[in-house]
């Protein structure tokens, strides 16, 4: 073991046991998720996506992620060819655009964006460092390929993961030295035009109100949030016992993907929920950890951007859940049934052990404040 990695010992152990144990939980749920009738459908498929994403951590820890740097425009190019077919091909779900299937086989294009945006944001922060402090380079230019993948995103429709990635881009861009009042007025306009778009939309707007007002819409638009809060609620400290849950038998609609995290709080209690909750901590922590250890800018933007990526969509999922935020349809990360998904998590966090093993000593560390990273520049 190389000198820095073993100085990451503990932040490298932790990350792969919290994966781990999560893509683990994440089995077992769906194996009793599917005794409503589906059998383990959901578990052959789910075990068959995440031997196909644990080869490609593999192959993405194993090697030097400078690699990466030279890929962060042909994958977001490829994601945003893919985002575009989409749009025109694409299976329609649910009144949504956002898989491209071919027989049994479907693929989520968004889950390559997200990639492909992070790459490219990456390979940007580092490359124009010492001036990510102006608004022309700092914001006007991101903004661009930004926008683009958030605007394709948005139209397909899929709401969710263009906050997400808003939000995920934003913390990237803070970190690479954009200031505060740069950041802040676009941010304020896109939330603003977010909300008018919302209030436009009837399907949204009678979710939004029954977040607000869940007794209203309990039989409505807040059927889904409402019975997955009976089920956390049921389930109390210990849990109804796994495979006795009574809410994933038809009351919750796609209990397998989005709403899974009610399954475990109904049949294993508040003791793994808030193991779960623990578990994405520690792996934001420790990915935090590994960012800042990187031996540049590019291994530091990137470390942080699929850190967040994960932190945010857990923290996202949950909160819908738990009626914290309203429906917005986000997965659990390495919990919920989905294979597009899993694989970039899976790819996500063989990116930072990669990042891990080519880290420097503490002292030697591109470790700045938010604004002052520029300092960095040719460390």
């Amino acid at each position: 073991m190389s000198q820095p990695l073993h100085k990451l010992r503990w932040s490298v152990t932790t990350l792969v046991f919290c994966a781990s144990a999560l893509f683990a939980l994440g089995l077992v749920m769906l194996y009793s998720a599917g005794m409503s009738g589906r059998g383990s459908e959901f578990l052959v498929r789910q075990l068959a996506w995440g031997t196909l994403g644990l080869v490609s951590c593999v192959i993405v820890a194993s090697v030097d992620y400078a690699v990466l740097r030279q890929l962060a425009w042909p994958v977001y190019l490829l994601g945003v060819a893919l985002l575009v077919a989409v749009l025109i091909v694409g299976d329609p779900i649910n009144g949504a655009r956002r898989w491209l299937g071919y027989g049994g086989f479907r693929l989520q294009p968004s889950e390559l964006a997200k990639l492909g945006l992070i790459l490219l944001l990456a390979w940007y922060g580092e490359r124009h460092l010492r001036h990510m402090h102006t608004f022309r380079r700092g914001i006007l230019l991101p903004s661009v390929f930004i926008g683009l993948v958030l605007g394709l995103v948005f139209v397909e429709p899929d709401r969710g993961t263009t906050i997400l990635l808003a939000g995920v881009a934003a913390v990237m861009l803070i970190v690479a030295g954009v200031r505060w009042s740069h950041i802040l007025p676009p941010a304020v306009a896109g939330l603003a035009g977010l909300v008018v778009m919302l209030i436009q939309d009837p399907l949204r707007l009678r979710r939004i109100l029954a977040w607000l007002h869940p007794e209203e819409h309990r039989e409505g638009a807040g059927f889904q949030a409402y019975q997955g809060m009976l089920a956390l609620g049921s389930g109390g400290v210990n849990g109804l016992g796994l495979g006795n849950g009574r809410q994933k038998l038809g009351f919750i609609p796609e209990h397998q993907t989005d709403f899974i995290f009610t399954v475990i709080g109904e049949e294993l209690g508040l003791i793994a929920t808030i193991g779960v909750l623990l578990a994405f901590a520690l792996l934001v922590i420790c990915g935090i950890r590994i960012a800042l250890r990187s031996r540049d800018a590019f291994g530091l933007l990137l470390g942080c951007g699929v850190t967040f990526l994960i932190g945010f969509q857990a923290f996202i999922n949950i909160g819908v859940v738990t009626s914290v935020l309203p429906n917005k349809g986000i997965s659990l990360p390495f919990i919920s049934y989905g294979g597009s998904n899993l694989v970039l998590m899976m790819t996500c966090v063989g990116i930072l052990l990669s990042i891990a093993r080519q880290s420097v000593p503490a002292a030697e560390a591109n470790i700045f404040a938010a604004g002052a990273l520029p300092a960095a520049q040719g460390s």
